[in-house]
Formats: structure tokens, C-alpha cells, sequence
């Protein structure tokens, strides 16, 4: 890792940080490398089983790194927006529970980043927002054209994309682009209640519960039922699910360990 990006495992729980602060936590092309190693070392860790990705300073990020939005020739451009997909798909494809902790405002790829995330935690008074198309770029970036329509709706989605108009945590939490709002005093605690509570978890369950929410947004309905009925199968053998009935049974917390 490096410092641009900080990564620290403890309990289950890996936290990885962006750490420019001097520059709003913004996305340079060569962080967005260091940000894919720190979440593909958190989704290889066997002693992993849920991630918060946060920002240092007192932005979340605030997207594209600019200094680096210099004139290019076509053939140099796309490779580089290419690139930017990357953090996105990695946060997607991790078997792994994903938190973003909004600490504050997420704009342009930042939030593209929390978009991509499981769950969304923000604190009161942080603003959301893809302000591309003021600037003269579609409203679609960094997987905002993907997401967005899903989790907010069409018409909330083509207010947002098309006007760039950035929004407050309560209507945020509102529309549905976030999950919970937590005043500024509670917000560490809070992130790391829920973080606790998903790395208590059981692991095979949450892998496969994942992927059939992402693959749902893909297939018809009877082929999300054939993997749901895989999905199942494959967990109702597990340990896990035999530790879950005794503890229920048993009136106490189950201890999963992810066999």
C-alpha cells in the first residue's frame, strides 16, 4: 500500500482510507491502482469479512483528481476512463460486505465509489451529487449511469444526472442513495456497530447473498430463481446454517466461522 491509500484489518473488519486530503481525496489516476490493491487485499484476506472504505480529511473524495484533466488525443482518453471503472468493479466483485463511511461530501467518482458500495452510511450535512454535466461531461460517470437508476429510480435518476445538482444526506437518505444518516457525534460508532455486525456474520451466506443481488439486475426472473435455488442449496449444508438453528434454537448469538 501506499500512503495515498491506508489499509488496516482488525476484528474482521478491513478499513481502507483514501488519504489525500490536501486534495479532497481526489482519484489520481496512479491512486486508483493503490485503491484496487488495498480492496483486493481486503478480498483475499481469509480473516476478512466486511469492508469500510472511508476518506481522510473532510471530504469522502471529491472525485477525478483535475491537475489531470489535461488535453488529450482520444486514443489516450479512453484507457484512462476505462481505468476509473476499475475500484468500482473491484467493490462489486468482492464476496465481502462493502460499507462506504460518507464522514463527508461525495462528488464526481466519489460518489461513484459509495454507489458501488453494499451499504452507505453518511452524517448529517454531507452533500451526494455527479455534477459532470455542468462541466460539460455525461452524467453518466463512473458507474452513476449503472446505479443510480436502480437505487433512486428513473425519474430521481434523470434529475440528478442530467441537472448535477448535489444533494443533502437527508434527502439523500430520502431517495434511497443512502441507507442511514448518523449525526457527526455517533458516526464513527455507528460504522463501526454495523461493521461489527456484518464481520459477525455468516460468510458463505453473505457471498452468495451478494452475487444474486448483483446478478439480479441482469437476468429475467426465472433465471435469478435457478441461482437462487443454487445459492440455497449450497448454504442450507453448510455449518454455518447448522450453528445459526442451534443458536436460534438455543436463544443465543451464533459464532460463525465461515464452514
Amino acid at each position: 500500500m501506499s500512503d495515498e491509500v491506508l489499509y488496516e484489518a482488525k476484528d474482521g473488519v478491513a478499513t481502507v482510507t483514501l488519504n489525500r486530503p490536501e486534495r479532497l481525496n481526489t482519484l489520481a489516476i496512479h491512486t486508483l491502482d493503490r485503491l484496487v490493491d488495498a480492496l483486493d487485499t481486503a478480498a483475499n484476506a481469509e480473516d476478512v469479512r466486511t469492508v469500510v472504505l472511508a476518506g481522510n480529511g473532510r471530504v469522502f473524495c471529491a472525485g477525478a483528481d483535475q491537475a489531470e484533466m489535461v488535453e488529450r488525443v482520444p486514443q489516450e482518453w479512453e484507457p484512462i476512463v476505462r481505468k476509473y471503472l476499475d475500484p468500482v468493479k473491484a467493490i462489486v466483485a468482492m464476496d465481502k460486505p462493502v460499507i462506504a463511511a460518507l464522514h463527508g461530501d461525495a462528488v464526481g467518482g466519489g460518489m461513484g465509489l459509495a454507489l458501488a458500495c453494499d451499504f452507505r452510511v453518511a452524517r448529517e450535512g454531507i452533500r451526494l451529487g455527479a455534477p459532470f454535466t455542468p462541466i460539460g461531461l455525461a452524467g453518466c460517470d463512473m458507474s452513476a449511469g449503472w446505479f443510480l437508476p436502480r437505487l433512486v429510480g428513473l425519474g430521481t435518476a434523470t434529475d440528478l444526472m442530467f441537472t448535477g445538482r448535489l444533494v443533502k444526506a437527508d434527502e439523500a437518505l430520502e431517495i434511497g442513495l443512502v441507507h442511514r444518516v448518523v449525526a457527526e457525534d455517533a458516526f464513527a460508532a455507528e460504522v463501526a456497530a454495523l461493521s461489527a455486525q456484518l464481520a459477525a456474520g455468516p460468510p458463505i451466506a453473505h457471498r452468495w447473498t451478494k452475487r444474486a443481488i448483483h446478478r439480479s439486475l441482469g437476468v429475467d426472473m426465472d433465471a435469478e430463481f435457478e441461482f437462487e435455488i443454487m445459492a440455497q442449496v449450497t448454504c442450507i449444508q453448510t455449518e454455518d446454517h447448522r450453528e445459526g438453528v442451534r443458536a436460534f434454537k438455543e436463544k443465543r448469538r451464533p459464532v460463525f466461522k465461515g464452514i
